[in-house]
């Protein structure tokens, strides 16, 4: 085959691929979510918070009073407003994206102390704790009552199979949590040794089906573990090479003695 068709082909299966997806809501990116939160928290209860949500999700999820309508420009500096508290500083807002005909935003916080985060109106749902439990540290999330009111829900092209999640990245190694896979029920694993995500139904959560979220984790950050792991190994190599020179330096010293 020439090498231009084998771009051919790659490109076919790039646009397959992508077809896929689109129809799909997974397929070969995997999942699509219609509203998320990533809360990466660090050992001192300060975080940075992401969401990814589409705008109508925004509305119909935590009451924000935003344009729906597909067709008006998103106003960033109001999505900015409503995310601004006392506790939260919006070091972002996106530009807006579409998907299956929906607007979708990102909004990046900074957090001055998760367990004060509920006073911040966007995430009034959520109650945050954070303390040590038996040599753990315990991180404990409940998710509430959405903001749609019975009867107000409108169709803006929803399926029934939209998700949500609540990921977390935390500072430790992770011990024991709660979050199961929401395909199999079962529990899920956790990504890269310190990251573990809780999924629901679109549905359930507007019904506001509650999400509770509990992990245990060493008290000990793994950057700090892994810089006593690098200085210890450091070290290793260090004595390993004075040992070297060292038998280099007596086996020439026996040499010249042999010699004489």
């Amino acid at each position: 085959m020439s090498v231009r068709a084998r771009v051919a082909a790659f490109t076919l299966v790039l646009i397959a691929a992508g077809s896929a997806m689109a129809c799909g809501g997974g397929g070969f990116f995997g999942k699509q979510y219609e509203y998320e939160e990533d809360l990466i928290l660090a050992t001192d209860g300060s975080a940075d918070l992401t969401v990814n949500a589409s705008i109508p999700a925004l509305v119909s999820l935590r009451g924000l009073p935003l344009d729906v309508d597909p067709a008006a420009q998103v106003d960033r500096n109001k999505i900015r407003a409503l995310y601004e508290s006392p506790v939260t500083h919006v070091t972002r807002v996106s530009r807006p994206w579409r998907r299956d005909g929906r607007r979708f935003v990102q909004v990046r916080v900074e957090v001055s102390d998760v367990r004060k985060l509920e006073t911040a109106a966007p995430f009034s749902w959520s109650h945050y704790t954070l303390g040590e439990e038996q040599d753990r540290r315990v991180f404990r999330q409940s998710v509430g009552a959405s903001a749609l009111r019975p009867g107000t829900l409108q169709n803006y092209g929803w399926k029934g199979k939209e998700l949500v999640a609540m990921r977390l990245h935390l500072p430790s190694r992770i011990v024991e949590h709660n979050a199961k896979d929401i395909e199999t029920n079962e529990g899920s694993s956790v990504q890269r040794g310190n990251i573990v995500a809780w999924e629901q139904l679109l549905t359930d959560r507007l019904d506001g089906r509650p999400i509770s979220i509990e992990v245990r984790m060493d008290r000990q950050s793994i950057l700090y573990t892994t810089l006593w792991l690098f200085a210890g190994a450091f070290t290793a190599a260090v004595l390993l090479l004075c040992g070297i020179i060292w038998l280099t330096i007596r086996k020439g010293a026996r040499e010249a003695a042999t010699t004489l």
